[in-house]
C-alpha cells in the first residue's frame, strides 16, 4: 500500500496539466519532487530499524503515507501544496522499500528461502504497489468523480485496512549495537565497497530511469493523439510496464543462470533499447507503438530492481542490511530526475535527440558493470 501511495499520482500527471493548468515542466518536477523526500527517507530510516527494529518504522511509514494522500488530496489547486505531498509520500515509500524490504529478507531467511528468492519476494511486492496504484487511480480519475481527490481518500482507506496486518508480523530486529553513531550504520562495508560502486552503482539509476521513461514521458510524446483519454493512456503505460516488469522478476533467478550471473547486464541492455524505442516514438507519435515501449522498459526496471537488490542482500551484513538497502535505493531515484532533465531541455533540443543522448549514456554505465560482474 505504500508502494500504491508513491505511485498512483503518475497517471495523474496529465490530469493535472488538463484541469488545473500547470505546464510541463511543474507537472514533471511534481512527479520528480518526492525524490527530495524519498533520500532522505532511504538514509533515516534505513539505520533507525537496523537499530530500534523494523516495525515501528514501517508504523511510521503508514503514517506519513496516509498524511501525504490527505495533502494531496486537498491541495490539487496549489503546486506548492501539490509538492508537500510528494515530499510527504516519498518519505513514506522510502520507509517501505528500505526498512520492507529488510523485513522481507530477514523473514524469509527465518524461513531457510534462499537469498535470491527472498530478493524477488521484496521486489514483486514493491512492484505489485507500484502497478496497482496507478491502474486504481487512473481509472478513479478518468471516470470516477471527484478526479483529483477520490484516489488518494481510496489510497488511505486501503491503507488503514490491512495496517493491522503489520501489527502481526514477527520482529526480526534484536539487541542491537546503538553505542555507535547513527551515521556509521548508513554506508557500504569497506570489504564489498569495491564492487557496490561498480556493479551496483552504475546500474542503479536505470530502475527509476527506465520507469520514469514508460510513466512520464512516453505519455506526453503522443498526448496530443490521445486527446480525451490521455489518463486512461498514461495509466495503461503504467500498468503494462509494470505487469512485465513484475513478469521478468518471476523468471530472474532463471536469467541468471542463462547469462552466467549477468542477468543485471541484460538488464541495463534492455534499458537501452527501450530508451531508442522511445526515441522512435518521439517521431512515430503512435499511441500503440507506446505500449512496446512500455513493455521493454518495464522488463528493463525490474530486471534491474531484483538483480540490483539481490547483489545488494548478497554482501551486506545483517547488521547494515537496511543501510546498505538505503544507499541501493537512494541511487535507483536519481532515475526520476530523467524526466524532468527531457522536459526542461525540450526548447533547447528535439526529445528523440535526447532520447538517444540518454540512450548512450545508458550504454556507458553498462561498461563498468560488464567488466565487474566478471568477478566473484
Amino acid at each position: 500500500m505504500l508502494g500504491w501511495g508513491g505511485n498512483h499520482f503518475t497517471p495523474l500527471l496529465l490530469l493535472y496539466r488538463q484541469h488545473e493548468g500547470y505546464t510541463s515542466v511543474e507537472v514533471d518536477l511534481l512527479f520528480a519532487l518526492y525524490v527530495l523526500g524519498i533520500v532522505p527517507g532511504f538514509l533515516v530510516s534505513g539505520p533507525l530499524s537496523d537499530r530500534y527494529g523494523r516495525r515501528p518504522l514501517l508504523l511510521a511509514g503508514v503514517a506519513l503515507g496516509c498524511v501525504g494522500s490527505l495533502v494531496l488530496a486537498f491541495g490539487a489547486a496549489s503546486v506548492p501544496v501539490l509538492g508537500v505531498g510528494r515530499f510527504v509520500s516519498g518519505v513514506s515509500v522510502a520507509v517501505a522499500m528500505v526498512v520492507g524490504s529488510s523485513w522481507i529478507k530477514e523473514l524469509s531467511a527465518a524461513d531457510h528461502v534462499p537469498g535470491p528468492v527472498a530478493a524477488r519476494r521484496a521486489s514483486l511486492t514493491l512492484t505489485a504497489g507500484f502497478g496497482l496504484g496507478p491502474a486504481v487511480s487512473g481509472v478513479l480519475a478518468q471516470w470516477g468523480p471527484a478526479p483529483t481527490l477520490l484516489p488518494y481518500l481510496v489510497h488511505v482507506a486501503l491503507t488503514l485496512a490491512v495496517t493491522p496486518l503489520l501489527l502481526r508480523a514477527a520482529e526480526t530486529r534484536h539487541g542491537a549495537d546503538r553505542s555507535r553513531p547513527l551515521l556509521a550504520d548508513l554506508g557500504v562495508p569497506r570489504d564489498v565497497r569495491r564492487r557496490f560502486l561498480t556493479v551496483v552503482a552504475p546500474a542503479a539509476p536505470w530502475v527509476f530511469g527506465s520507469a520514469g521513461l514508460a510513466f512520464a514521458v512516453t505519455p506526453a510524446l503522443v498526448a496530443s493523439r490521445t486527446g480525451a483519454d490521455a489518463v486512461v493512456y498514461a495509466t495503461l503505460l503504467a500498468v503494462v510496464a509494470l505487469a512485465f516488469g513484475a513478469g521478468i522478476q518471476q523468471v530472474a533467478i532463471r536469467i541468471g543462470r542463462w547469462t552466467g550471473g549477468r542477468q543485471l547486464l541484460l538488464g541495463l541492455a534492455l534499458a537501452v533499447l527501450g530508451t531508442l524505442l522511445a526515441a522512435l516514438e518521439a517521431v512515430l507519435l503512435s499511441p500503440p507503438f507506446g505500449l512496446l515501449v512500455a513493455a521493454v522498459l518495464g522488463c528493463a526496471y525490474g530486471l534491474c530492481l531484483v538483480s540490483g537488490l539481490t547483489e545488494v542482500q548478497r554482501m551486506a551484513r545483517p547488521d547494515d542490511l537496511a543501510g546498505v538497502t538505503a544507499v541501493y535505493y537512494s541511487l535507483t531515484y536519481v532515475g526520476f530526475v530523467f524526466p524532468v532533465v527531457l522536459a526542461a531541455l525540450a526548447p533547447l533540443a528535439p526529445e528523440a535527440l535526447q532520447l538517444v543522448v540518454l540512450a548512450a549514456l545508458t550504454l556507458a554505465a553498462a561498461i563498468p558493470v560488464a567488466r565487474n560482474l566478471r568477478r566473484a
